[in-house]
């Protein structure tokens, strides 16, 4: 059970550090890109998003530890099919039916992945 949860707090932590890496690059909007660096280094989110990204790659090599990677690495599509999503509630963003329906069979793959790896 611990590494379900463990596995969940990782997706939890992808998905937050992509929000943090929009908010940073949207400071970059209009900028030429020989300021890019010196943008985001003056860019407070965008070390917040270093340091997500970075506790959950600690955590991911922790999980990989006592789960095969067959079984931790479709969590990461949970992350993928979530950012978006939440991407239309923070940034106003539109997705169309088609995309929920994608979300829905990344959820199901994600369940029976999970099924299958316990023999079930």
């Amino acid at each position: 059970m611990l590494n379900y949860v463990v596995l969940a707090v990782f997706a939890v932590l992808l998905v937050t550090g992509q929000i943090f890496f929009k908010y940073a690059a949207l400071t970059l909007k209009n900028k030429p890109v020989g300021d890019v660096v010196s943008t985001l280094a003056s860019t407070p989110t965008f070390y917040v998003a270093i340091t997500i990204y970075g506790a959950a790659t600690l955590l991911w090599v922790w999980v990989l530890s006592r789960v095969p990677l067959s079984q931790a690495y479709p969590w990461v599509a949970l992350a993928t099919a979530a950012v978006p999503a939440i991407a239309v509630l923070v940034f106003h963003e539109r997705l169309y039916g088609s995309y929920w329906l994608g979300v829905a069979l990344v959820v199901l793959g994600v369940f029976l992945t999970q099924r299958a790896s316990q023999g079930l």
